[in-house]
């Protein structure tokens, strides 16, 4: 039986229709990701499955007794309570169980009835088992192990909730949504206001969540760890796919092919009749099977399948950009703060060319500071940032797409990238990014988050650089523009430097790793696969820490800003980097031996066409020459033939050239 169930839901805002006669069902411990482009009503059916919007026409029916728990993308008023504290208090119904233990006492001391007394302290007992049940159930280690996950530290705890920025207070309603275990989660972009290590431990921890989970989020790789099937909110309605993201793309282009299959076989079939029909129809003898087949041709049309409306997706490719100097960029010396205290001091650091850089750590270390100064945007309080010869940048910002010039239309603003462009490869540009006809020409202030990012997105096209600063920039895009985004700056031939918690996007890409921490910036070589790894083994240690009684002491060591955690974490990484260096000598080694190689087989590669070009001279009668024969056997015979005399001369001359 469904948790959760719609049937036949319609909803309407003005003229535009969003659903019309969607139906979808919850099943208990499903994994369900609802997909479709921005605008299409993710968001809003998570709404209405959770209770907070009421469709035009439909019914939603719940299972009796199950909890629902909500994640919105923008969360409301945080209270006055202490983050700890505000966590405990969403423990479901530990409240009405105390206030009922209170009362039931009251009302023991207050009777002398036997029978009376019996019943209340039997009630008492089954208060008394209830609330050890849900204290061991909703322990405040729990809600200590899901904050530190979601990167609070011990000090936090007692902070009020409303002093926090609107980011964390994000993560406060995620981690009481967590605590609750309720029997469906709904999930509406969990991922938006993490840093990396949160949407890793995040990741790690739904894994273990027993109940049904439904998500939305623009990272396909955390759609394909998290989902076992697919809604798809489709032109034609709402369709569902078994399996993870990746499956039913797979699978809706196989039933596009089949379909298309079947309407070809379709029009084929009507085709035949037609032509019998329009042969044999003022045929006497065949007029019966002329009807027959002209109501074959009237059953086609009525059982007619269209091939269904298919968004046209971003189309998105880099042109080749000028070769750039080695290194791209150098950072000597820096130092930069907002206050006296430095957020960096004397930090160095080296890009080299072609480098993909997944710059990521805790929020508020100083990604987008460090990103900013690189690009410019900030003036170092000492220290330089040098670029190499021929190197240029293009920054791509959170701030950019809200920076856009406001009463320029989008043609506009992309054509200011770069004037000297002509309007029809500006337009082309555009239609790439899915502007077209009079969306161009719709001013800026109007667009929606996910259209003023795909603006920002093809500035950056219009004037393309060789090295690319980009700060968050699936943000406020669908699933499968972040997809194709990726799939272009794969084939990017310059030098990337990225801010991201889109897993899929930072794993496909980067190939160096920046951890920045304190004011310090470690470098990991490899990709983010290899940092994921060294993440582990903190939540490894982490785990084991929380998983005694002490809570409290037990998160205090098990933050990695410990001492001994990083102590342990650069051993590690010293560790990786010796390992690092091994493989990396070996391959280097194995590579100069394949070069040896190659070189050594184009030369022996070179002689044999010059020997090809020029053949030996056919051996004649006068002058016999030597045969082009391979073996000693073929050459006496040769010679026997040779010295028999003319007449098996004139044999040997035609035999020797072959």
């Amino acid at each position: 039986m469904p948790l959760l169930n719609a049937d036949d839901l319609h909803l309407h805002y003005g003229p535009r229709t969003i659903f019309d006669g969607a139906t979808l069902a919850v099943e208990p411990r499903d994994r369900l990701g609802v997909v479709g482009p921005n605008g299409t009503g993710k968001s809003t059916l998570l709404k209405i499955l959770a209770g907070q919007l009421t469709p035009d026409g439909g019914q939603i029916t719940r299972a009796k007794g199950i909890r629902v728990g909500y994640l919105a993308q923008e969360h409301g008023d945080p209270g006055e309570g202490r983050l700890l504290e505000s966590v405990l208090a969403t423990a479901p119904g530990k409240d009405q169980v105390e206030a009922r233990l209170h009362e039931v006492e009251a009302e023991l001391h207050g009777t002398h009835d036997e029978e009376e007394q019996l019943a209340l302290a039997q009630e008492l007992a089954d208060l008394t088992a209830r609330l050890t049940a849900l204290e061991e159930d909703f322990a405040p280690h729990r809600a200590q192990r899901i904050l530190v996950g979601l990167g609070f530290s011990q000090d936090d705890f007692q902070r009020p909730v409303k002093e926090f920025s609107g980011g964390w207070r994000m993560r406060a309603a995620l981690a009481a949504l967590l605590f609750q275990q309720p029997d469906v989660l709904l999930l509406d972009e969990p991922t938006n206001h993490l840093d990396m290590p949160s949407v890793h431990w995040l990741s790690g921890f739904l894994k273990t969540v027993r109940h049904a989970v439904v998500l939305t989020c623009h990272d396909k790789g955390f759609l394909n760890a998290h989902v076992t099937r697919v809604a798809s909110l489709e032109l034609e309605g709402v369709r569902t796919f078994r399996g993870n993201y990746d499956a039913y793309l797979e699978q809706r282009e196989l039933d596009l092919e089949h379909l298309e299959r079947r309407i070809e076989k379709e029009a084929q079939r009507k085709k035949e009749l037609e032509a019998f029909v329009e042969r044999f129809k003022a045929k006497a003898s065949k007029a019966r099977q002329a009807q027959s087949k002209a109501k074959a041709i009237e059953r086609l049309e009525a059982d007619r399948v269209d091939l269904p409306q298919v968004r046209r997706p971003m189309r998105i490719e880099f042109p080749p950009c000028e070769r750039a100097a080695d290194p791209v960029i150098r950072v000597e010396g820096l130092r930069f703060g907002y206050t006296q205290v430095p957020l960096f001091e004397g930090l160095d650091l080296t890009v080299r060319r072609g480098d993909r850089i997944a710059i990521v750590g805790a929020n508020g270390m100083g990604k987008t500071t460090l990103l900013r100064l690189i690009g410019g945007e900030l003036t170092p309080d000492a220290g330089s940032i040098k670029l190499g010869r021929n190197a240029a940048m293009s920054y791509f910002a959170q701030h950019h797409a809200e920076d856009l010039v406001a009463g320029r239309s989008v043609l506009q603003e992309v054509w200011a990238a770069q004037p000297d462009m002509a309007q029809t490869r500006v337009r082309s540009i555009l239609g790439s990014f899915l502007f077209s006809g009079d969306d161009v020409e719709k001013p800026v202030e109007v667009l929606s988050g996910g259209e003023k990012a795909r603006v920002a997105l093809a500035r950056i096209l219009a004037a393309p650089k060789n090295v690319l600063l980009m700060d968050e920039p699936t943000n406020h895009l669908d699933t499968e523009s972040a997809d194709k985004l990726t799939e272009s700056l794969e084939a990017y031939d310059g030098t990337i430097l990225f801010v991201s918690h889109n897993l899929d996007f930072a794993r496909r890409l980067s190939t160096l790793v920046w951890d920045v921490s304190r004011g310090k910036v470690e470098t990991y070589p490899g990709s983010l696969g290899d940092y994921l790894d060294h993440l582990g083994q903190l939540e490894v240690s982490l785990e084991a820490s929380l998983g005694g009684g002490g809570a409290a002491s037990a998160v205090a060591e098990a933050v990695p800003d410990d001492k001994a955690a990083r102590m342990a974490a650069r051993q590690e990484k010293k560790a990786k980097e010796a390992e690092h260096r091994k493989v990396l000598g070996r391959l280097t080694r194995e590579i100069e031996a394949l070069e040896a190689q190659i070189a050594k087989l184009e030369a022996e590669q070179a002689e044999l066409e010059a020997t090809l070009a020029d053949p030996p001279p056919t051996p004649t009668a006068s002058a016999p020459g030597r045969p082009a024969c391979a073996t000693r056997r073929s050459r006496r015979r040769w010679r026997r033939r040779w010295r028999a005399g003319p007449r098996r001369r004139r044999s040997a001359r035609v035999w020797a050239p072959a």
